[in-house]
C-alpha cells in the first residue's frame, strides 16, 4: 500500500448556540432576525463551524424543529457541525441529522483533583486539564489582519503589532496581545483556556471571546475601555462573564 495520507488529532475553534428553550423554531426565528441574510447583520459571521447546545434546557425536540434551526443556521453562514444534550432522545435526533455528539463541559476552574471527588471521569478531567495549558510558543504578526483573513495560533499566544480590521479574525488557544486597534473578531483561550486574557491598546471589537465565552458589538462596551487600552478576562467567580478593565498608566 502507499502512503498517501495521515491521519492525526485536530483541534478547531467552534462556537457554541446555547439555546434556552426548546422552541427550536422560535430560536431559528430570533436567529435570522438578528443574524439573517435580510438582518443588519448578515456578514457578522464567516461559515463558522458551531455547536447547538441543549443541555440547560428540559422538555421534547422534534426532528422538524432541529432541521429548521439548523437551515437557520446555515442562512446565518453558520455551519452545525455538533450537538450537545444529556437526553438521549436528543441525542438520536443529532446523530440522525448526521450531527456529531459534543460532550458536556466541565465547569471551569475545577482542579482535576477536586473532579475526581465529585465522580467525574478521571481520564477527561486529565485531558481537559492539559488542553487548558497553552503551549510556550508566541505567534507574532506584524501586518494588520485584513478583513476577511483569519489568523490562529495554535497552543501559542498571539501578538499582534498592527491593527485588526473589521471583519478580521484572530483566535489563539493562550492570549491575544493588540498593540494597535482590535476593531475584528479576537478569539482567545480556543481550546478551553478559561485564564486566556486579551488585551488591546485600542479595544473596539465585533466580538469578543475567552474559551467560548463570548460577547458581541451589539452590547456597547463602557466608555472607560471603549476604543481604549484594556484588557478582557473570565470572571474567577464561576459566572463566566467577560469582564473588560481599563489599562491604566
Amino acid at each position: 500500500m502507499t502512503d498517501s495520507f495521515e491521519i492525526k488529532s485536530a483541534q478547531l475553534p467552534l462556537m457554541s448556540l446555547l439555546a434556552k428553550t426548546t422552541d427550536l423554531k422560535q430560536l431559528a426565528s430570533d436567529l435570522l432576525q438578528r443574524y439573517g441574510p435580510d438582518s443588519d447583520n448578515a456578514d457578522f459571521f464567516e461559515n463558522d463551524g458551531v455547536i447547538i447546545d441543549c443541555s440547560k434546557t428540559k422538555g421534547q425536540v422534534s426532528a422538524e424543529d432541529l432541521n429548521t434551526l439548523m437551515k437557520a443556521l446555515l442562512n446565518c453562514r453558520l455551519k452545525p457541525v455538533a450537538f450537545r444534550s444529556t437526553d438521549p432522545a436528543h441525542q438520536a435526533l443529532a446523530m440522525a441529522q448526521d450531527l456529531m455528539l459534543a460532550p458536556a463541559e466541565l465547569t471551569r476552574g475545577k482542579t482535576a483533583g477536586e473532579s475526581r471527588k465529585t465522580g467525574s471521569a478521571s481520564v477527561e478531567v486529565i485531558k481537559e486539564v492539559v488542553r487548558e495549558v497553552p503551549g510556550p510558543a508566541t505567534l507574532v504578526i506584524d501586518k494588520p489582519v485584513r478583513s476577511g483573513q483569519k489568523i490562529y495560533a495554535r497552543g501559542a499566544d498571539l501578538v499582534l503589532l498592527a491593527m485588526v480590521n473589521q471583519g478580521g479574525e484572530v483566535v489563539a488557544d493562550g492570549n491575544i496581545h493588540v498593540y494597535a486597534p482590535l476593531r475584528g473578531k479576537a478569539m482567545a483561550g480556543a481550546s478551553g483556556n478559561a485564564q486566556a486574557r486579551i488585551f488591546s491598546t485600542c479595544l473596539e471589537p465585533e466580538l469578543i471571546s475567552i474559551a467560548g465565552v463570548y460577547r458581541t458589538s451589539e452590547n456597547p462596551l463602557a466608555p472607560d475601555v471603549q476604543g481604549k487600552p484594556a484588557q478582557v478576562r473570565l470572571s474567577d467567580d464561576g459566572q463566566e462573564k467577560l469582564l473588560f478593565e481599563a489599562l491604566n498608566g
